[in-house]
């Protein structure tokens, strides 16, 4: 199903902090890597040359850590249809062991790339993103 995308993540030296674990910084960076992973994945080669996403809003729960050498399931979907030029996205990361330890619901507006301005966003590239 196209609605849902899964990356898994490893903590390499690079992703850990002074407090031993996984940055809050970089949960952010896999944030964005899943989502765009998913709409290069998913949209047409026409969508893709055509629009371009932007962040406008992160909200991160954070329920566990993660430290070097950790690997961790990222799993995104769109949870409901866009408003306007806006598309809301959640994604979860889970252990190993089955626990969600990092879950986000980000929310992203959808650019067209000629003019750099908002526009709604057309069905035709909401539709392969939704169950």
């Amino acid at each position: 199903m196209s609605n849902s995308h899964t990356l898994t993540f490893t903590a390499g030296p690079e992703h850990i902090d002074e407090l031993g674990h996984v940055n809050n910084a970089v949960w952010v960076n896999w944030i964005q890597d899943i989502a765009t992973s998913h709409w290069s994945a998913v949209a047409s080669e026409e969508n893709q040359r055509a629009y371009v996403w932007v962040v406008t809003r992160h909200e991160i729960d954070y329920r566990g850590n993660v430290t070097l050498g950790d690997t961790v399931e990222a799993v995104t979907f769109i949870p409901e249809g866009p408003t306007g030029a806006r598309f809301d996205r959640r994604v979860d990361f889970t252990t190993a062991a089955g626990k969600v330890i990092v879950s986000a619901r980000t929310t992203w507006a959808l650019l067209d790339r000629a003019s750099g301005r908002l526009l709604r966003v057309p069905k035709e590239v909401a539709a392969p993103f939704l169950s």
